[in-house]
């Protein structure tokens, strides 16, 4: 890969619409993006996590990132999909999939068009928004997945991540 392509990779971000708002991802976090499938709810989960899906035979979590941004649910559309990312948070990857209303495409952001999160008080946290983009001038938040959710939060929703070695009050072998 020359300098060049290395180059132009850091800068390139999944868009998605949530509501009415643009936001995008990393694509180097970005698994696949499947179209909307049925969605197991899972008793108890936290408001955010929608359900469970199944995919290529593995269990993945899908969380409403609107709901987790206090917005209105995720509704089911012919243009809802479920974008598959990575999150890495204490040197675990979990894999996770997200509802968005639309995934717009991979765009190219220049780095100076990027500008950083505005304060907008101690009561609001955004530390998992790296900044606001501005593409064809529209403002376009750029997030940083390995944030949006604490430890506990992604321990909720991806159980893998929460196993104990007791199981049923016995021991692993």
């Amino acid at each position: 890969m020359s300098l060049h392509t290395a180059k132009a990779a850091l800068n390139q971000y999944l868009a998605f619409r949530l509501g009415a708002e643009l936001f995008a991802l990393d694509v180097a976090q970005v698994r696949e993006i499947l179209d909307f499938t049925t969605i197991t709810k899972v008793p108890r989960s936290p408001a955010f996590m929608r359900g469970v899906i199944n995919v290529r035979g593995s269990v993945v979590p899908v969380v409403d990132l609107s709901v987790k941004f206090d917005t209105a649910p995720t509704e089911k559309t012919l243009d809802t999909r479920i974008v598959v990312m990575e999150i890495v948070q204490e040197d675990q990857m979990a894999v996770v999939g997200a509802l968005a209303d639309a995934v717009h495409s991979v765009i190219e952001i220049d780095p100076a068009r990027i500008e950083a999160t505005p304060s907008v008080g101690r009561q609001c946290r955004t530390d998992f928004i790296k900044g606001i983009g501005k593409l064809d001038e529209q403002f376009i938040i750029i997030l940083d997945v390995d944030r949006i959710f604490s430890a506990d939060e992604l321990a909720e929703a991806h159980p893998a991540l929460n196993r104990s070695p007791e199981i049923d009050g016995q021991r692993a072998a």
